[in-house]
C-alpha cells in the first residue's frame, strides 16, 4: 500500500541566520504573523528575488543583533512556529559555543577564498577581514589594544607591553594594506572573454641525439 506524503505546513518554518557573504542577519519563512513578530523585534521587509523577506538593519553591533534575533526566535517558538537559530545569534549561548562558532566561521573564510572566482568575490573577502568596524583584523586590533591599557593599569612590566602595543599598530597597517589591494583588485578590469581561443602550443623538450652503433 503506497502511503501519501504528509502534508507539512512549511510557512511554519523560520530560519534566522547570518548571511556570510553579505554580513546581514536574516530571517527567512513564515506566514504574515511570522512577519509581525519579526517586526516587534526590530527586522525590517526587505524586496527580494523569491519574494519579501525580513533583515535587521545594516551596520547593528554584534551583540545587539543576537539580542535581537534570539528575541524573535523566542516569540516565534511562542506563537507556534518552528525556528532555526542560528548558533552565533543565540544570545543565550556559552562562551564554548562563541568559540566553536568562530573558528567555524574561519574555516568557512578560507574555504569561500579556495572558492572565489573573480575579482568582486575576493574584493568582498578583503573587506570581510580588513573592513572598518566589524572586519576580522579591526576586531583583533581592539582586543589586544584593550587588553594592553588593562595591563598598563594592573602594573605590569612595560617593555612587554610596548612590545604588544607595537603588534597592534602592525595589525592597523596590515589591514590598510589589505584594504589598498581590495581597492586595486575592484579597480582591476575584467579579462577579456577567453573562449574560442586555441590553446598554446606545448613547448617542445630537446631530444638527446641517438647513437645507432652496436656497442661491442
Amino acid at each position: 500500500m503506497k502511503h501519501a506524503e504528509p502534508d507539512f505546513h512549511v510557512l511554519d518554518y523560520v530560519t534566522i541566520t547570518k548571511d556570510p557573504r553579505t554580513g546581514l542577519v536574516l530571517a527567512l519563512g513564515g506566514a504574515d504573523q511570522a512577519a509581525g513578530i519579526l517586526q516587534r523585534a526590530g527586522f525590517l521587509d526587505a524586496p527580494g528575488p523569491r519574494g519579501t523577506y525580513h533583515r535587521l538593519p545594516h551596520h547593528l553591533p554584534v551583540q545587539e543583533q543576537r539580542h535581537r534575533a534570539t528575541a524573535a526566535s523566542h516569540a516565534l517558538l511562542a506563537a507556534g512556529y518552528s525556528v532555526h537559530l542560528d548558533p552565533f545569534l543565540n544570545d543565550l549561548a556559552v562562551a564554548d559555543g562563541d568559540r566553536e562558532a568562530a573558528l567555524r566561521y574561519l574555516v568557512q573564510l578560507s574555504q569561500r577564498a579556495g572558492d572565489a572566482s573573480d575579482a568582486r568575490e575576493r574584493a568582498a573577502l578583503l573587506t570581510e577581514i580588513a573592513g572598518p568596524g566589524e572586519g576580522l583584523l579591526p576586531l583583533i586590533r581592539q582586543a589586544v589594544a584593550v587588553l594592553c591599557v588593562g595591563s598598563f593599569a594592573d602594573g605590569a612590566d612595560p617593555q612587554p607591553v610596548r612590545q604588544l602595543m607595537n603588534t597592534v599598530d602592525a595589525l592597523s597597517r596590515a589591514a590598510d594594506q589589505i584594504l589598498r589591494l581590495r581597492d586595486d583588485i575592484a579597480s582591476t578590469p575584467a579579462p577579456p572573454n577567453s573562449v574560442g581561443r586555441a590553446p598554446s602550443p606545448a613547448p617542445r623538450l630537446p631530444t638527446m641525439p641517438v647513437d645507432h652503433r652496436r656497442i661491442p
